[in-house]
């Protein structure tokens, strides 16, 4: 059976992490957790955002977004992993093994973009207070966003453009519990040497460029703490952006030390472990991290998730 790209292979098989059965219900039940929790946390960080207008400012916006866009990258790899360790079936179609890959890499590409934004709005706040109203109005707040996600999309379009015109032959095992873009590589029967400059070229772009904009970001940030002439100013001023600075760090480093290495890491089961790390933990801790951290946000959520159980009839509250 051939499809529209000339591939002899029909479907794919994810190898996941073949263990025992006790253990592959025990997994479920550890990913099944984790995934309920980020959407849930998401879904309360969004709804709290939109509907406290004390909360309706850019670095509030873009939180927003972050949780959007977390919701639906775990949604990209976990609800099929889940299925595996149930049902023991690891057989994915070739359409459904372009598609993840398409999602998966335009989620992630839009988070870099997404996570360079929001440095360059702490530096706004931070380094030029007085006028940060004037430099990040709504208008621009949305055009910010607008293209983070049009860039991560753009991105992905042109990855898996060239990689969907490879044709596969055998073998389709994929040593991995999603259809990432390297197996996919390695398994090709054909040139796949214009695909990898792609690949390459726009990863390229899509990591050092919004790392790049990151680390300007938060130097000129740094340097402007340390001018603070207070102890108590610096904190005040360092909390504003120290979770930012903690998710871009687990973030990036989780993905860096996965696409940074040899293509031949992929075929390792070190690789997935890894993998698991940016796909389900990192998503988790993300918003994690900003209720921690973001004491707004902390306060709207306890507001919203306790003040009205205790305090019912209150309806102005």
């Amino acid at each position: 059976m051939r499809n529209l790209s000339g591939s002899h292979i029909a479907e794919f098989v994810l190898v996941g992490f073949p263990t025992s059965q006790p253990l592959q219900l025990l997994l479920f039940a550890l990913f099944l957790a984790i995934y309920l929790l980020t959407l849930l946390e998401n879904g309360l960080i969004i709804s709290t955002i939109w509907l406290t207008p004390s909360l309706h400012r850019p670095v509030n916006f873009f939180l927003g977004h972050l949780s959007f866009l977390e919701l639906w990258d775990i949604s990209v790899t976990v609800p099929r992993l889940l299925g595996a360790f149930l049902t023991q079936y690891h057989r994915v179609s070739y359409v459904g093994c372009m598609a993840q890959p398409y999602f998966f890499i335009a989620l992630a590409c839009t988070e870099w973009v997404l996570l360079a934004v929001m440095a360059y709005d702490r530096y706004l706040a931070i380094c030029e207070p007085l006028r940060y109203p004037s430099l990040m109005p709504s208008c621009l707040t949305t055009c910010l966003a607008a293209s983070s996600w049009g860039s991560g999309f753009f991105s992905s379009t042109m990855k898996l453009l060239f990689i969907s015109q490879l044709s596969y032959c055998g073998p389709n095992i994929i040593n991995h519990f999603f259809c990432d873009i390297s197996p996919l590589l390695n398994l090709t029967c054909s040139d796949k040497e214009q695909a990898e400059l792609v690949d390459f070229l726009l990863a390229l772009l899509m990591i050092l460029l919004p790392l790049l904009a990151v680390v300007s970001s938060y130097a000129a940030i740094i340097a402007a703490i340390l001018r603070i002439p207070t102890a108590q100013g610096r904190c005040r001023a360092f909390s504003t952006c120290a979770s930012h600075l903690a998710v871009v760090v687990i973030y990036y480093s989780s993905t860096l030390f996965t696409y940074a290495g040899p293509r031949a890491m992929y075929t390792f089961n070190r690789n997935k472990i890894i993998s698991v790390l940016y796909t389900v933990i990192v998503p988790f801790l993300n918003l994690a991290i900003y209720c921690l951290r973001n004491k707004e946000v902390k306060d709207a959520l306890r507001k919203a998730v306790l003040g009205r159980c205790h305090y019912p009839r209150d309806v102005s509250d």
